[in-house]
């Protein structure tokens, strides 16, 4: 081999490594934080990485994803949120709701952060739609005008009158606020509501006792990442004591529950993952308006409704979109 060849290749040693870290370097870091568990966001998350897969970002080999899950404990999120700043994340998508976007806000003024939440104005997230102001935008779910439409559509299979309940977490920010649309939307229908909270496993089944006492004809319960994580306790609860129930998201009727209406959660997190991409593609987080959901779906589990004794009137059959039996 000759002297010139010989020092190519070494040299060419030398650089090769060199390159290997700058490529390392150039790997995105995304900090994922979310209020809910890991087995809770599976679906969700599965649209969150299609988003981001359309700008080519791919999880262990063109960006790295850093998660915290705090299994609906809100208190934990802050902290969670903390140790995702300290690793100086290009990026932190906030999932689960408001209370992941304020934890994740309170902890640095600089580095961009997406979000999907309920009400992001009314709760204190941004200053608006249009304009979120700061480090922050994201995906707005529009929790306080469904909460009248699933009172609405759950009205519709039961007699006319008598109580309608309303679950709230007692410890979450938007709950005054949920409460407060519930009661509008059922003076607008005719019904007297009845305001329950609760924020534990203990809670939730003292909840159902004093909805039992109280001969309540239905119940809506809250969007809310807390109950997300007690889905299943909760359809069992309905059905043990006989409560027609409405939730938020499809995996309640698909678990047991009576039915679900809402924004599509992984079309939102798709959405969100979009925003992510944008941001890892060079645009400003100042530029991006805080988006509302495509699409919203209906689910009803006919199983449930006939052990219910409920009867699905025509017009309630004409638009849901799935059917679970």
């Amino acid at each position: 081999m000759k002297r010139r060849e010989f020092l190519g290749l070494v040299g060419g040693g030398i650089a090769w490594p060199a390159v290997g870290r700058a490529q390392q370097q150039t790997v995105p870091l995304i900090g994922f934080l979310s209020s809910r568990s890991p087995e809770d966001s599976k679906p969700h998350l599965a649209g969150f990485l299609r988003g981001l897969e359309a700008f080519g970002y791919i999880d262990g080999k063109t960006a790295r994803i850093e998660y915290r899950w705090a299994y609906g404990q809100y208190d934990q999120l802050r902290k969670l949120a903390a140790e995702l700043a300290a690793l100086n994340p290009t990026v932190i998508a906030a999932a689960g709701g408001a209370p992941s976007a304020r934890a994740a806000k309170s902890v640095t003024p600089s580095i961009p952060i997406t979000f999907v939440a309920g009400d992001s104005v009314s709760e204190g997230v941004v200053a608006s739609l249009n304009q979120p102001g700061g480090n922050i935008t994201g995906v707005d779910l529009m929790s306080g005008e469904l909460t009248g439409k699933r009172l609405g559509l759950l009205s519709q299979l039961l007699p006319v009158g008598g109580v309608i309940g309303f679950l709230t977490n007692t410890k979450g920010v938007q709950s005054s606020l949920r409460a407060e649309d519930f009661r509008l939307a059922a003076a607008g229908i005719g019904r007297d509501p009845l305001i329950v909270g609760a924020s534990t496993e203990t809670e939730i089944a003292d909840v159902f006792s004093s909805l039992t006492q109280k001969r309540v004809a239905g119940l809506v319960v809250e969007n809310d990442p807390f109950f997300d994580s007690q889905r299943e306790r909760l359809i069992q609860l309905t059905a043990q004591h006989s409560i027609p129930a409405i939730y938020h998201i499809r995996e309640f009727p698909v678990g047991g529950g009576l039915m679900s209406y809402g924004a599509n959660l992984a079309d939102a997190y798709n959405q969100m993952g979009v925003q992510v991409g944008r941001i890892l593609k060079g645009a400003s987080i100042t530029d991006l308006p805080v988006i509302r959901p495509t699409r919203f779906e209906l689910a009803l589990n006919l199983t449930t409704a006939k052990k219910l004794g409920l009867t699905i009137p025509p017009t309630v059959l004409a638009i849901v979109d799935e059917l679970i039996d």
